[in-house]
């Protein structure tokens, strides 16, 4: 089926979202379950966007005035005096604007004799900030599914929010499959191969915001795999790597098809046209294939997708692994019959636009390709990409 299709099934078996309260400094790299409205204007007062002296415009009109300093305004300090005609007071950035002030004089544009000051320079009434010309009370600034990062953190904070509510993890088990899989560091006999799979797996399941539960790898035995899927039925989903395609020995798509519930097999994608979904003891379940590629390609395009939505992400300040882009092709590339193709490319911005070379060869096997290149086109079937054109594409983040 369609890769829309496909994602449009696996909706229908989404992951619970569930919340929690942290403490702000506990926050960073979650995800906000709700949204969040200022505590107060910002800035909650007029104040000045310089260091130098607040001042009225109208005795400002002729170079070297010179006005009696009456005071100063500094941040945390008491509230400044007023000024009047005539009258000047010191003013630090960030501090309030004096009663009668309407605009700022850079301290580069003075000089003070005693408390005298001579204006040598404009006064701008463009260096005050404003009461709430940022946010005002009330005002929703942070929508439900953003990322708490860096700029988000701060504005939070800005808001008054020592605590916010957050998208609880959901654990999500990974289980490579096959009796060639050997854990890296280990010493390989004739036949095997160094899983990677699940590391790979757990990186992307962690960077869309879920806790990955990782198990060894399980062999081909139909008993081995009822117990290990078994044994991680409690988790939120099941990711599995491998045993999904038609062989004797894919035994992920055998022991779902006896004893489990496939709710579709296989799409029109390519590479990493066999995965499954179903579930297990209700459990949602992604039988990726398990060449290294193809499984991360399918957890890029559909299972990444499917935790955004699930736990409602904003499509623009949530947590995602790419987004689509325009490019355009500096080479041809073939696309694939009655397909979607994937096929890798390296995005790069030259002259304005976005540029699309290759640098490797295309095999699913070859997990170097995923590190030459940082993206992948989205050729719609049986359409090939030419020198010149202009495609749609991932880009990963």
């Amino acid at each position: 089926m369609s890769l829309e299709r496909a994602l449009e099934l696996a909706l229908q078996y989404p992951l619970t979202k569930r919340t929690e309260t942290l403490p702000l400094d506990d926050a960073r790299g979650r995800v906000l379950a709700i949204p969040l409205a200022s505590k107060v204007d910002d800035p909650r007062f007029d104040n000045s966007a310089m260091d130098g002296f607040a001042v009225r415009a109208s005795d400002c009109s002729d170079l070297e005035t010179v006005l009696t300093i009456v005071g100063t305004s500094q941040t945390g300090g008491e509230q400044p005096p007023t000024i009047v005609e005539g009258e000047a007071c010191r003013i630090m950035t960030g501090a309030p604007l004096p009663q009668g002030a309407d605009a700022i004089v850079m301290v580069e544009d003075t000089d003070v004799d005693g408390d005298q000051v001579s204006i040598n320079g404009p006064a701008r009434t463009g260096y005050i900030r404003k009461r709430a010309e940022n946010l005002s009370r009330g005002q929703e600034a942070l929508p439900a599914g953003t990322l708490l990062a860096s700029a988000s953190i701060a504005l939070a904070g800005t808001m008054g929010h020592g605590e916010v509510e957050v998208i609880r993890k959901p654990k999500i088990a990974i289980l490579s499959t096959g009796d060639e899989l050997v854990q890296p560091g280990s010493d390989l006999a004739p036949g095997q191969i160094y899983e990677s799979n699940s590391q790979a797996l757990t990186s992307l399941v962690e960077s869309m915001g879920c806790e990955a539960v990782r198990h060894e790898s399980a062999n081909d035995s139909m008993g081995e795999l009822r117990t290990t899927l078994n044994s991680l039925s409690d988790c939120a989903a099941i990711i599995t790597s491998g045993g999904v395609s038609m062989g004797e020995w894919d035994l992920v798509r055998k022991i779902m098809e006896e004893e489990g519930n496939i709710h579709f097999w296989r799409m029109k994608v390519r590479p990493g046209g066999p995965p499954l979904f179903g579930t297990w003891k209700n459990t949602p379940l992604f039988g990726l294939p398990g060449n290294p590629v193809s499984s991360l390609v399918v957890f890029h395009i559909l299972v990444a997708p499917w935790i955004a939505k699930s736990l409602e992400y904003n499509e623009e300040m949530g947590l995602r692994l790419s987004q689509q882009v325009s490019v355009r092709l500096a080479e041809d590339v073939s696309g694939a019959p009655g397909k979607l193709c994937l096929r890798r490319i390296r995005i790069t911005s030259e002259n304005g636009e976005l540029i699309a070379t290759t640098h490797t060869h295309q095999g699913s096997g070859n997990i170097h390709s995923m590190i030459a290149h940082n993206g992948l086109t989205l050729l719609p079937p049986n359409t090939d990409g030419k020198a010149g054109d202009i495609i749609d594409a991932l880009w990963f983040l």
